[in-house]
């Protein structure tokens, strides 16, 4: 390890998918889960805040006010084939998955380095925080029911596009330092993609890549971020007393 990989923050902000957690058990569990049951959710419980909430995001998305329940389903299951980080997707999948993980239908997964780095920077006293494109109820989902148990307790907040903002805009890592009160150069964000790297770092962020082999982002081009293979690689220094 070098220097360069020894980073002096207060609190870490993780992504999800492709850093902490495989990809493709969100894209070949998550998704169909969730993707089978849209029509259910739709039909029966579409009066839900929540809900229609959703629902109307969907049609002003697609300029189609009179959208009627089978077409916004159409057009959920055209963005999760196009794999779109739009937030009334992201809103409905929350509600479907963090009810398959309630009822233990659902198990999320972590790289087998995370947990034990997680607990320890826990331990440590550092500040953990998740932003993720997963909306905030699937987070908490994610990380109460894990293989390991309930790691909710290891998070001290969570971050979604709708209360944050996109990935890729530095605005978002403004709205997250503020909300956090962490001076953005005592942040640390963690991620595989090096557009969202590059977001936090115009916003003033301490950045890492995450580079796991066989994710979509593994042969990706992170410029002069630094990176890691896993979490084992990363090492925080003391934090400071001021």
């Amino acid at each position: 390890m070098t220097d360069r990989n020894v980073f002096a923050v207060d609190a870490v902000v993780l992504d999800i998918e492709g850093t902490t957690s495989a990809t493709g058990f969100v894209v070949d569990v998550l998704y169909p889960y969730a993707r089978e049951r849209f029509g259910a959710l739709l039909a029966s419980r579409g009066a839900e805040p929540e809900v229609a909430r959703a629902v109307a995001q969907v049609r002003d998305e697609i300029g189609e006010p009179g959208a009627d329940a089978a077409r916004v389903e159409e057009v959920l299951g055209q963005w999760v084939d196009a794999d779109r980080k739009a937030t009334p997707l992201k809103t409905l999948q929350g509600i479907l998955w963090a009810e398959g993980f309630a009822r233990g239908e659902l198990v999320s997964h972590f790289y087998p380095d995370v947990i034990e780095v997680l607990r320890r920077w826990h331990a440590d006293g550092m500040q953990l925080y998740v932003y993720s494109s997963g909306s905030v109820s699937a987070q908490r989902a994610w990380f109460t029911h894990s293989p390991e148990g309930d790691l909710l307790g290891l998070v001290s907040g969570l971050y979604d596009t709708e209360n944050a903002g996109p990935k890729q805009e530095a605005d978002s890592y403004r709205k997250i330092a503020s909300s956090v009160g962490v001076p953005p150069a005592r942040l640390l964000f963690l991620s595989d993609r090096p557009g969202e790297l590059d977001a936090a770092r115009a916003a003033g962020w301490r950045t890492l890549g995450v580079r796991r082999a066989g994710e979509p982002y593994a042969d990706a081009d992170f410029g002069d971020h630094a990176e890691v293979p896993a979490f084992t690689g990363i090492s925080l220094a003391a934090r400071s007393s001021s």
